[in-house]
């Protein structure tokens, strides 16, 4: 799950060139085995990082930021030259499973982390499925990243250090479901590369599994079933979630936007129950209802009613088609206030959804107001439909902007 999308997402090999071709093996694959492997593609949120925008499908070339410096999405199509054309079956679960490609080591910007948890039996479907795709004969671009980061052997100590198996369990289960979802959150969707704190050198906090990441200027929330109930998830909320991209506690929108848009629309009926399951564990806690807290300044009041209330409503019912609900909304009930920041900020695109469901483009407040009146609107908003301390000052909203 690109749960969605993000500091250390997808990046597969830096060139073309394999040892032992074996590209004989795709022509083996039966339509089954792809089948199986376009699914599993989607499951494991592929295109986000090998797809640009108007590009051809796994050429490769999606910028892909991080304070380590920039990375670049790969080619992955059967091309020969510049895709993995060459590469067997074997190096491909050798990439996933152990971040070694053909030509050598890969940075763990390419989550093998997550996907060393994937069966080789996936392994190879997915394989078969990229080796049935159209060549494309695209190269890649090289990383530009700081030193000492640019040193690729250094990745080696790197893997000695912080490579593990899995990490903890963030839910308690053992029903079939729970399973299966903690197969689709861990290995395929690999969840725990946004959603996990990291390092100094950018190893998951194995401490913390799936308590929140930062990304930069918005951040990955708290998605352990202690969070998600303390922000009103239910299994179904969840499941509605990820086949939609909208459920009543708002819509996906920034680095998780694509992560549903690409991959998890794309989950069949069992995979979205088995995924809410393992995130809310078996015995999932009865979701908290929202306290709003009072609030004597009726200055965030007016700016909500002069600037947002024409699609929000004005007791922040939402307008369907339009504008999510702000009474409940989840972003609001974050303990941590990045997110309402920055949307206020620099607005929310359109966006589309499953289906025929879409909501409107959110307008861009930082040059109507200053960070002492964003500060009052996002303080009303926390506490009024979130249950939040009005606690956001102006320099935190200059922080962001």
């Amino acid at each position: 799950m690109k749960l969605i999308a993000l500091l250390f997402p997808l990046v597969l090999a830096l060139s073309a060139c394999g040892q032992n071709a074996d590209n004989a093996a795709s022509a083996k694959s039966s339509p089954e085995q792809i089948a199986r492997g376009r699914y599993l593609a989607k499951a494991a949120d592929c295109a986000a990082c090998h797809t640009s925008t108007g590009g051809a499908p796994f050429a490769g070339g999606v910028k892909l930021e991080s304070q380590f410096g920039t990375f670049y999405g790969t080619n992955i199509t059967p091309d020969p030259k510049y895709g993995i054309g060459k590469w067997s079956a074997d190096e491909f679960y050798t990439a996933l499973h152990d971040g070694k490609a053909p030509k050598g080591k890969l940075y763990p910007a390419m989550p093998y982390t997550s996907y060393r948890q994937m069966s080789r039996e996936d392994s190879d479907a997915i394989y078969a499925y990229l080796m049935a795709q159209k060549p494309a004969s695209l190269p890649n671009v090289e990383p530009d990243l700081k030193f000492p980061y640019n040193v690729r052997f250094a990745v080696r100590f790197w893997d000695m250090l912080f490579l593990k198996d899995a990490l903890p369990d963030a839910s308690a289960g053992q029903t079939a479901d729970w399973t299966r979802g903690r197969y689709l959150a861990n290995a395929l969707g690999h969840c725990a590369e946004c959603h996990t704190p990291r390092g100094a050198f950018g190893q998951l906090d194995a401490s913390k599994a799936l308590q929140g990441g930062a990304l930069g200027r918005v951040a990955a929330p708290d998605i352990t079933p202690d969070a998600l109930a303390a922000r009103g998830w239910t299994g179904a909320d969840l499941q509605a979630f990820f086949a939609t991209g909208i459920a009543k506690q708002g819509s996906a929108f920034s680095e998780m936007h694509p992560v549903v848009f690409l991959s998890t629309q794309h989950l069949n009926t069992d995979d979205l129950r088995a995924l809410a399951t393992y995130l809310l564990g078996d015995t999932p806690h009865a979701p908290a209802p929202v306290s709003p807290v009072k609030l004597d300044d009726a200055a965030g009041r007016h700016l909500y009613l002069d600037s947002c209330a024409g699609c929000h409503g004005i007791d922040g019912q939402g307008k369907p088609h339009v504008a999510v609900a702000m009474d409940g909304n989840s972003t609001l009930r974050q303990s941590d206030p990045r997110n309402l920041i920055v949307s206020v900020l620099d607005g929310i695109d359109a966006q589309p959804f499953a289906g025929v469901e879409s909501m409107q483009a959110m307008p861009a407040f930082a040059g109507t107001y200053s960070d002492e009146q964003l500060a009052q609107l996002v303080n009303y908003l926390r506490a009024t439909y979130g249950g939040q301390p009005a606690d956001v000052t102006p320099d935190t909203v200059k922080s962001l902007r």
